[in-house]
């Protein structure tokens, strides 16, 4: 398999950490489908597109391929992966990443204050991305070969931007965990695991820090580029000792330092350096 081009699929990847992941995965040479509902400008608030970001992914040196799928509808995610191995009869990587977030979110109040849309995030993001990795682990245990990752944040184990949030993100990390649990039972070498990322200097970041300097103007000075995870999750892939990280909730920037990496320079802070938080510890107890 080495001398094969790896075949990625990053859902929600139109803009944002997908878009960053995507691209960094396309400068290691990967064949990367790019899945979002953007495709022309003007269909978010938000500038990006899923081809745009293809077009990024062939330029920095590997091959994007954009895709049009609403990843709250079963059929069109089957159809997604159809197409995948279809085309290149394989998945190596999959990054659980679309998350349905609206603008309310940060804003200021009880949850109960708030739309009820923010919900959503419960529906794309913690079912959506069980429902991708459903698709992306039946063909990669008959192979035995590939990863799942899951773009989670601290938010998992600590109050941030309320309960869908939270839901959202501890979702991550325990379906990485309980899909490795059924990976090891299957006595297959696929790896499930979650990835705490850091705040993103995104576009949707930088327009709240716009919003509000004194409130949110010291996020700046630590964020990470939308790229970074996607280079964590390049050393993930080929680390011959993966194995031993299956199921685990991984904060990108202690990975990176593992690695050796650095975000454009920079060496970014952890969450335990910053808020004093770790991820959780799952019980090992297994039910069957």
């Amino acid at each position: 398999m080495a001398d094969q081009a790896p075949i990625a699929l990053v859902t929600g990847a139109s803009r944002g950490a997908g878009r960053g992941i995507a691209i960094a995965l396309g400068s290691h040479g990967c064949t990367v489908y790019v899945t979002g509902r953007s495709q022309s400008s003007g269909d978010h608030a938000l500038p990006g597109t899923i081809y745009e970001t293809a077009e990024a992914v062939t330029a920095a040196g590997g091959r994007g391929v954009a895709v049009a799928c609403d990843h709250s509808d079963d059929e069109q995610v089957a159809a997604l992966f159809d197409r995948i191995l279809a085309d290149a009869g394989r998945i190596d990587i999959l990054v659980n990443n679309a998350a349905a977030i609206h603008d309310e979110l940060t804003d200021s109040g009880e949850f109960w204050e708030k739309p009820l849309k923010l919900s959503g995030l419960i529906d794309v993001g913690v079912r959506s991305g069980y429902v991708a990795s459903w698709h992306a682990a039946r063909t990669m245990a008959e192979r035995d070969h590939g990863l799942i990752v899951f773009t989670s944040a601290s938010g998992a184990a600590h109050y941030s931007l309320g309960p869908a949030y939270g839901a959202h993100k501890a979702g991550m990390d325990k379906m990485a965990f309980d899909m490795a649990a059924d990976f090891r039972h299957a006595g297959t070498e696929v790896a499930a695991v979650s990835i705490w990322m850091g705040a993103l200097l995104t576009d949707r970041l930088k327009a709240i820090i716009a919003s509000d300097p004194a409130k949110y103007g010291h996020l700046e000075g630590h964020c990470e580029n939308p790229e970074f995870t996607g280079h964590v999750i390049w050393e993930l892939y080929n680390d011959p000792y993966l194995a031993g990280m299956n199921g685990k909730t991984l904060v990108g920037a202690e990975v990176a330092r593992k690695y050796g990496l650095t975000d454009k320079g920079r060496v970014p802070p952890t969450a335990a350096e910053l808020h004093g938080v770790e991820p959780l510890q799952f019980h090992p107890a297994v039910i069957r």
